[in-house]
């Protein structure tokens, strides 16, 4: 069975698509079998076909170089540029955790590991209906998986991933460290890195420029982070 990482975000576009690329580069680089996966992406265009083109699965596997098939790196795929619980309703495909799961499950068999992205943070609605209400930290905690947390390296940071690690810690998820995108290391930033260490208890473990195509981190603390 592959070791799972789960890329989440103190918010949506913050990065977590490239960093979940370059963590995928990483390790593929290192000799490591490592896949890429997207639970539900949202704000798809469709193909000459009227297919939907899996937007954010297909940025990471350029990143990183990889040849998974891309019909492997997510199983519900949206329209809507909303979040998935708005576009599967207007769409008429309830994302379904259990679907979605056995998905993730067929990359076990291939892969020694798997990088999981996220959707907007932690409170991202999946599923909002009668017959279910699941936001993505729920799925997280159901599938028992320890998180990176991606966060931009601006103003408003400080809190955003204070809220997100104690929300973290509440469920009983552990927290591996943050990722700081779009760094250019001014002053501001420099302490925003300091108070989000001190804050959410978990390290820097990476700033990474705006279109950085690398990540300055070691494929063996990479490997540390799964689980």
């Amino acid at each position: 069975m592959s070791k799972k990482l789960f890329i989440i975000g103190t918010d949506t576009e913050v990065g977590k698509t490239r960093i979940a690329g370059l963590i995928v580069k990483k390790l593929l680089e290192s000799g490591a079998k490592t896949a890429y996966f997207k639970p539900a992406a949202s704000g798809n265009e469709v193909d000459a076909d009227g297919a939907l083109i899996p937007g954010d699965p297909l940025e990471a596997t350029r990143l990183a170089g990889s040849s998974q098939p891309l019909a492997t790196t997510c199983p519900f795929l949206y329209r809507a540029a909303v979040s998935p619980h708005l576009a599967a309703r207007w769409e008429n495909r309830p994302f379904d955790a259990n679907v979605a799961e056995d998905a993730l499950k067929r990359l076990d068999a291939e892969y020694e590991y798997v990088v999981i992205e996220g959707a907007g943070g932690l409170a991202c609605p999946l599923r909002f209906d009668d017959e279910e209400r699941l936001l993505f930290v729920d799925l997280i905690q159901k599938w028992n998986c320890p998180c990176l947390l991606v966060a931009r390296s601006t103003l408003g940071t400080i809190n955003a991933v204070a809220l997100t690690a104690w929300t973290l810690r509440a469920r009983e998820i552990p927290l591996r460290g943050i990722v700081l995108n779009r760094w250019s290391g001014n002053a501001m930033q420099e302490d925003s890195a300091r108070m989000c260490a001190a804050l959410a208890d978990a390290p820097i473990v990476a700033r990474v420029p705006e279109g950085g195509e690398n990540l300055d981190v070691a494929p063996d603390l990479l490997r540390s982070f799964f689980a």
